[in-house]
């Protein structure tokens, strides 16, 4: 099959720089090509069948005319030595007109039998007709002044018919010959027909092959521009190699729809970096002022530069808790800007997952701490190979929305293990859980559940888009698994792809 492969690919290459071909015009010449052969396979058969036919209807019209022939003969035969009997005894002149009649029929059917083309049956009926003649003169002299002539005996007649008899027999055999040869023709021809019918089977795998043959011709192009599409769909930017390129450029059609993509692409690549740029500066920024606001705050609400009264120590409060909220949204932001970095989709090397995870738990112990949680670990010691940056946020979100919905002192549990090639990892938390009309909700942008018991600091509400997207770009997928009544919580289950175990491939 490879080999198979291997030609196709070399077809379509030179397709593409020797004679470029409309889709239109490569299906008539794969239509044309695979039915020329069926349709000239059929003409010959039909040709064939036609010719055995006129051969058939031919050889019987011969045989049945031979043997009219021969039948004619013998009842001739047998009448004319009844009348010629009768007339030796009788001396009637009825008789002897009857018996002239015969005779007649006789040179009639003989004279039939010499236009064959059998050199044997001439002969016989050449001297058949010699011998039959040599019995005429002597009973059939016409009546001279009301006397008869002389006529043969009983005896000598019966011998003279005798000899036509064995004339007539070799004349029967020699058509029995050539009856059995028209039918040896005809069975000969008709095998011959069926070797034909039987060779000409073999027309349809060769037209299956070249129709097989076509229908790759025209998907591999189209193969390569899905697989173009879903890249751009999963925001890789990057150009196709020189191959993809050429198989595409096959066709008329696929080079338009080909050349649309790559200014697509382009034109989505220079959006993309755009909104990279911009977000990273906004973000930057926000981040200045509010770290010297909160910083500030942080000051005043410690008392540091004098005492408040309470309705002052309540503003600061609310200045210090938006400050915080401020700070979350902007790092969110800044996860959703990794999301829309294409440029780091390819940055591929070798996770320890479990050390990854440390790191986030890590940066999330105050969180953790804050509520009393406990984290249960039941992990397998997995590298894998994926961007670390994004397995990072990933892992990131899906631990702070349980820490956010878990209870004061519940517990947090983790598992991950690799199988059949596949990362699959859940975070499940005992938290009140998802209603069922918002669980088709959540991955949405901005879409914000039921505020968390005890949880005072707001969302943006991208954090589990943010998740949606990366594992769409890691070959990935989330799925959830929530139950609102006791015992009640939420398991947030991750499959990604084609990962290995150990070294990276």
């Amino acid at each position: 099959m490879q080999w198979y492969k291997k030609l196709v690919k070399k077809i379509i290459t030179q397709f593409s720089f020797n004679l470029i071909l409309s889709i239109k015009r490569m299906t008539l010449l794969g239509f044309t090509l695979v039915a020329l052969p069926l349709v000239l396979t059929l003409l010959y058969t039909a040709n064939q069948v036609n010719q055995l036919s006129i051969q058939g209807s031919k050889a019987i019209f011969n045989v049945a005319e031979l043997i009219n022939t021969n039948r004619g003969l013998s009842d001739s035969l047998k009448k004319m030595e009844r009348y010629a009997s009768q007339y030796l005894v009788l001396n009637d002149h009825e008789l002897r007109e009857n018996y002239t009649n015969e005779l007649e029929k006789i040179l009639i059917l003989s004279n039939d039998l010499s236009l064959y083309k059998d050199k044997i049956l001439r002969q016989l009926s050449q001297s058949f007709s010699q011998t039959v003649n040599k019995i005429n003169p002597s009973i059939s002299s016409t009546i001279i002044d009301g006397d008869y002539p002389e006529l043969l005996s009983l005896e000598d007649l019966q011998k003279q018919f005798q000899q036509v008899i064995k004339i007539y027999e070799k004349i029967n055999i020699q058509s029995s010959s050539l009856i059995n040869l028209q039918a040896e023709k005809i069975k000969y021809s008709s095998e011959k027909i069926n070797n034909t019918l039987l060779k000409s089977l073999f027309i349809i795998p060769v037209s299956l092959f070249i129709a097989a043959t076509f229908i790759i011709l025209l998907i591999t192009p189209l193969k390569q521009l899905i697989l173009k599409i879903q890249q751009l769909h999963q925001g890789n930017f990057h150009q196709q190699n020189t191959e993809q390129e050429t198989t595409i450029n096959s066709f008329i059609e696929t080079k338009e729809i080909n050349d649309a993509l790559n200014n697509m692409r382009n034109r989505l690549h220079a959006l993309e970096l755009q909104k990279s740029s911009f977000i990273r500066h906004i973000s930057h920024e926000l981040k200045t002022p509010l770290a010297a606001i909160r910083e500030g705050t942080e000051l005043i609400y410690d008392h540091s530069v004098g005492p408040l009264n309470d309705e002052q120590q309540e503003i600061t409060k609310i200045i210090r808790s938006s400050t915080t909220r401020l700070q979350v949204l902007i790092e969110e932001l800044l996860d959703f800007n990794i999301v829309l970095d294409s440029t780091s989709l390819q940055d591929r090397e070798k996770v320890n997952f479990s050390s990854l995870l440390d790191q986030v738990i890590l940066e999330r112990t105050p969180d953790i701490k804050r509520k009393g949680l406990e984290i249960s670990r039941h992990l397998e010691d997995i590298s894998i190979e994926s961007n670390a940056k994004q397995l990072k946020v990933i892992i990131d979100n899906l631990l702070s929305n349980a820490i956010k919905y878990s209870p004061e002192n519940g517990m947090i549990t983790i598992k991950a293990n690799l199988y059949s090639q596949q990362l699959s990892f859940a975070i499940t938390d005992q938290g009140q859980g998802i209603r069922i009309e918002q669980q088709t909700k959540i991955f949405d942008a901005f879409y914000q559940g039921t505020p968390a018991k005890n949880y005072h600091l707001k969302g943006s509400g991208l954090g589990l888009t943010i998740v949606k997207e990366l594992l769409m770009r890691l070959n990935g997928n989330v799925n959830m698994q929530s139950q609102t009544q006791s015992p009640s919580g939420t398991s947030m289950n991750v499959i990604i792809n084609r990962v290995a175990n150990g070294e990276p491939k």
